[in-house]
């Protein structure tokens, strides 16, 4: 697990789709003027050069969040685009911000952000990208510090579960993990993102969540051609509890764009 680095597929089209309905989330979540927590299991580094030779070796970037951007997905006002555009103002036009920067980027001054990440390189990358924004980082299990937090202080808030699955035995774990932190914390929106691949081995994990009747659950599924020959990825899923009213018409209009690119 700890071989993973996500800027070989920083800004790809699971990216695009994990994003739009996070950043969303976060925007929802701060209309109202009351203090919230973001909480993420697994990090990364928090921001990714795009044209940086990992980035361009795979070309995931170039057929995901670059392309929808020229194509107009995002209006001017979009949470997605705003975070991005701030990030660039900072940054530079190649930076593109993972779900920590973006929900940095939303966040407020009195909301808290909780950040754990294993790889070494990646949590010192982390650790130095958060530190002007506030941001608490570990260097240990996700899991293990959601269950240490749980329930966190401010109460209302977002916890973000997005693991490499390079071990395939995530997909047996995670709905008794999020049933565990759902018991824990009944009012939290927790977000978990999972690959489609060609086997569909995610089905029976999001059978398995869903027979939990976890409360205000949404499922959310786009799928798209392989971005090279033998890629094994062809969708990605967002599974949210206690998700905000109004992520279904995100969802749907997502849904309909991914649907563009289809052969």
């Amino acid at each position: 697990m700890l071989s993973y680095q996500h800027i070989y597929h920083a800004g790809n089209l699971a990216d695009v789709q994990k994003h739009a309905l996070l950043a969303w989330v976060l925007a929802y979540l701060t209309q109202k003027d009351k203090p919230l927590t973001y909480m993420e299991t697994h990090s990364g580094r928090g921001l990714y050069e795009l044209n940086a030779p990992e980035a361009l070796r795979t070309g995931e970037a170039a057929a995901g969040i670059q392309r929808v951007r020229q194509a107009g997905w995002f209006y001017a006002d979009h949470p997605l685009e705003r975070a991005i555009r701030a990030v660039q103002k900072r940054h530079g036009a190649e930076a593109y911000p993972g779900s920590p920067m973006i929900a940095a980027s939303i966040l407020r001054d009195q909301d808290s952000l909780h950040l754990a990440e294993l790889h070494p390189q990646e949590h010192a990358a982390l650790a130095t990208m958060m530190s002007p924004y506030g941001a608490k980082v570990y260097r240990q299990d996700g899991f293990e510090l959601a269950q240490s937090l749980l329930p966190p202080t401010p109460r209302r808030g977002v916890l973000m579960i997005d693991p490499s699955y390079e071990v395939k035995s995530e997909y047996d774990r995670l709905p008794g993990v999020i049933s565990k932190l759902h018991r824990k914390w009944n009012v939290g929106v927790i977000v978990l993102w999972y690959p489609v691949l060609r086997d569909d081995r995610h089905s029976a994990m999001i059978s398995a969540l869903k027979s939990q009747n976890l409360p205000k659950s949404v499922c959310h599924e786009v799928r798209f051609d392989p971005v090279r020959e033998g890629h094994g990825m062809v969708g990605s899923g967002m599974f949210i509890v206690n998700a905000p009213f109004g992520i279904e018409n995100e969802a749907t209009r997502l849904t309909r764009l991914f649907e563009t690119l289809r052969n």
